[in-house]
Protein backbone atom coordinates (compact mmCIF):
# COMPACT_ATOMS: atom_id res chain seq x y z
CA UNK A 1 0.00 0.00 0.00
CA UNK A 2 2.89 2.31 0.65
CA UNK A 3 4.15 2.02 -2.96
CA UNK A 4 0.74 3.23 -4.45
CA UNK A 5 1.46 6.64 -2.65
CA UNK A 6 2.93 9.66 -5.20
CA UNK A 7 6.54 10.03 -3.91
CA UNK A 8 8.01 13.83 -4.19
CA UNK A 9 12.09 14.13 -3.54
CA UNK A 10 13.04 17.47 -1.65
CA UNK A 11 16.37 17.50 -1.73
CA UNK A 12 19.41 15.35 -2.45
CA UNK A 13 22.35 15.02 -1.32
CA UNK A 14 24.69 14.39 -4.08
CA UNK A 15 28.12 14.86 -2.39
CA UNK A 16 27.55 11.67 -0.64
CA UNK A 17 27.76 9.53 -3.83
CA UNK A 18 31.04 11.47 -4.31
CA UNK A 19 32.64 11.41 -1.01
CA UNK A 20 30.71 7.68 0.77
CA UNK A 21 30.59 3.77 -0.59
CA UNK A 22 27.26 3.34 -0.35
CA UNK A 23 26.52 0.11 0.95
CA UNK A 24 22.87 0.27 2.07
CA UNK A 25 19.76 1.99 2.05
CA UNK A 26 17.21 2.56 4.41
CA UNK A 27 14.10 4.72 4.46
CA UNK A 28 13.26 6.51 7.59
CA UNK A 29 10.45 8.91 8.72
CA UNK A 30 11.91 11.80 10.53
CA UNK A 31 9.75 13.71 13.33
CA UNK A 32 9.40 17.49 12.28
CA UNK A 33 7.64 20.58 13.73
CA UNK A 34 5.17 22.29 11.48
CA UNK A 35 7.20 24.94 10.25
CA UNK A 36 9.80 22.59 9.13
CA UNK A 37 7.36 20.99 6.98
CA UNK A 38 6.07 23.96 5.58
CA UNK A 39 9.96 24.80 4.47
CA UNK A 40 10.89 21.64 3.59
CA UNK A 41 7.77 21.77 1.11
CA UNK A 42 9.32 24.66 -0.19
CA UNK A 43 12.57 22.98 -0.87
CA UNK A 44 14.91 25.00 1.42
CA UNK A 45 17.01 22.12 2.88
CA UNK A 46 20.73 21.80 2.89
CA UNK A 47 22.37 18.62 3.41
CA UNK A 48 25.92 20.01 3.86
CA UNK A 49 27.88 17.89 6.18
CA UNK A 50 25.20 16.16 7.53
CA UNK A 51 24.69 12.90 9.02
CA UNK A 52 23.70 10.72 11.72
CA UNK A 53 24.32 9.02 14.93
CA UNK A 54 22.83 6.13 17.00
CA UNK A 55 22.48 7.55 20.65
CA UNK A 56 20.16 5.39 22.92
CA UNK A 57 18.73 3.87 20.78
CA UNK A 58 17.69 6.18 18.63
CA UNK A 59 18.75 7.38 15.77
CA UNK A 60 19.37 11.44 15.33
CA UNK A 61 19.92 12.98 12.35
CA UNK A 62 22.70 16.17 12.63
CA UNK A 63 23.67 18.90 10.79
CA UNK A 64 20.85 19.13 8.63
CA UNK A 65 19.81 22.22 7.62
CA UNK A 66 16.22 23.35 7.12
CA UNK A 67 15.89 27.27 6.75
CA UNK A 68 13.66 28.65 9.01
CA UNK A 69 9.62 29.62 7.93
CA UNK A 70 9.22 32.94 6.28
CA UNK A 71 5.26 33.05 7.07
CA UNK A 72 6.21 31.31 10.71
CA UNK A 73 5.61 33.18 13.81
CA UNK A 74 8.55 34.94 16.09
CA UNK A 75 8.38 30.88 17.79
CA UNK A 76 9.76 29.03 14.55
CA UNK A 77 12.16 26.06 14.54
CA UNK A 78 16.03 26.31 15.23
CA UNK A 79 17.83 25.68 11.25
CA UNK A 80 20.27 23.31 12.22
CA UNK A 81 19.08 21.35 15.60
CA UNK A 82 18.87 17.84 15.74
CA UNK A 83 16.22 16.17 14.09
CA UNK A 84 15.14 12.05 15.13
CA UNK A 85 14.68 9.34 12.93
CA UNK A 86 12.04 6.82 13.20
CA UNK A 87 13.18 3.53 12.12
CA UNK A 88 11.65 -0.03 13.62
CA UNK A 89 14.48 -1.01 16.64
CA UNK A 90 15.13 -4.21 14.81
CA UNK A 91 16.50 -2.17 12.06
CA UNK A 92 18.19 0.34 14.75
CA UNK A 93 19.96 -2.61 16.53
CA UNK A 94 21.55 -3.63 13.41
CA UNK A 95 22.64 -0.17 11.93
CA UNK A 96 24.02 0.32 15.74
CA UNK A 97 26.45 -2.83 15.18
CA UNK A 98 27.61 -2.06 11.49
CA UNK A 99 28.57 1.23 12.63
CA UNK A 100 30.69 0.23 15.86
CA UNK A 101 31.72 -2.84 14.19
CA UNK A 102 33.21 -1.54 10.72
CA UNK A 103 33.85 1.91 11.19
CA UNK A 104 30.67 2.96 8.89
CA UNK A 105 29.01 5.93 8.95
CA UNK A 106 25.01 6.96 8.29
CA UNK A 107 24.87 9.64 5.48
CA UNK A 108 21.18 10.70 4.78
CA UNK A 109 20.60 10.45 0.55
CA UNK A 110 17.60 12.48 0.38
CA UNK A 111 14.97 13.53 1.73
CA UNK A 112 11.28 13.31 0.18
CA UNK A 113 7.53 13.16 0.81
CA UNK A 114 5.83 10.25 0.23
CA UNK A 115 2.12 10.96 0.56
CA UNK A 116 1.64 13.48 3.48
CA UNK A 117 4.76 12.12 5.65
CA UNK A 118 8.53 13.08 5.34
CA UNK A 119 11.02 10.32 4.72
CA UNK A 120 14.80 10.46 4.27
CA UNK A 121 16.52 7.61 2.82
CA UNK A 122 19.76 6.93 4.85
CA UNK A 123 22.22 5.10 3.43
CA UNK A 124 25.05 2.94 5.34
CA UNK A 125 28.53 3.96 4.02
CA UNK A 126 32.58 3.80 3.97
CA UNK A 127 34.15 6.99 3.36
CA UNK A 128 36.18 6.61 0.04
CA UNK A 129 39.83 7.57 -0.14
CA UNK A 130 41.50 10.55 -2.13
CA UNK A 131 42.40 7.50 -5.04
CA UNK A 132 39.23 6.03 -4.71
CA UNK A 133 37.42 9.22 -5.53
CA UNK A 134 40.03 9.94 -8.06
CA UNK A 135 39.81 6.46 -9.95
CA UNK A 136 35.40 7.12 -9.66
CA UNK A 137 36.20 10.62 -11.64
CA UNK A 138 38.33 8.66 -14.57
CA UNK A 139 36.15 5.83 -14.87
CA UNK A 140 33.07 8.66 -15.22
CA UNK A 141 34.70 10.24 -17.90
CA UNK A 142 36.44 7.44 -19.61
CA UNK A 143 32.35 6.26 -19.81
CA UNK A 144 31.58 9.83 -21.43
CA UNK A 145 34.08 9.45 -23.76
CA UNK A 146 33.25 6.39 -25.11
CA UNK A 147 29.19 7.22 -25.46
CA UNK A 148 30.48 10.99 -27.23
CA UNK A 149 32.51 8.23 -29.48
CA UNK A 150 29.46 5.96 -30.47
CA UNK A 151 27.20 8.36 -30.66
CA UNK A 152 29.32 9.85 -33.26
CA UNK A 153 30.26 7.13 -35.13
CA UNK A 154 26.47 6.55 -35.61
CA UNK A 155 25.76 9.61 -36.96
CA UNK A 156 28.46 9.37 -39.27
CA UNK A 157 26.86 5.72 -41.08
CA UNK A 158 23.66 7.78 -41.85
Amino acid sequence: MEEDKPIRTVATNRKAWHNYEILEKYEAGIELVGSEVKSMRAAKVSFKDSFAVIKDGEVILLNLHIAPYDKATHYGHDPERKRRLLLHRKEIRKLHAKTEEQGLTLVPLSIYFRGPYAKVELALARGKRKYDKRAAIAKREADRDIRRATKYRSRSKR
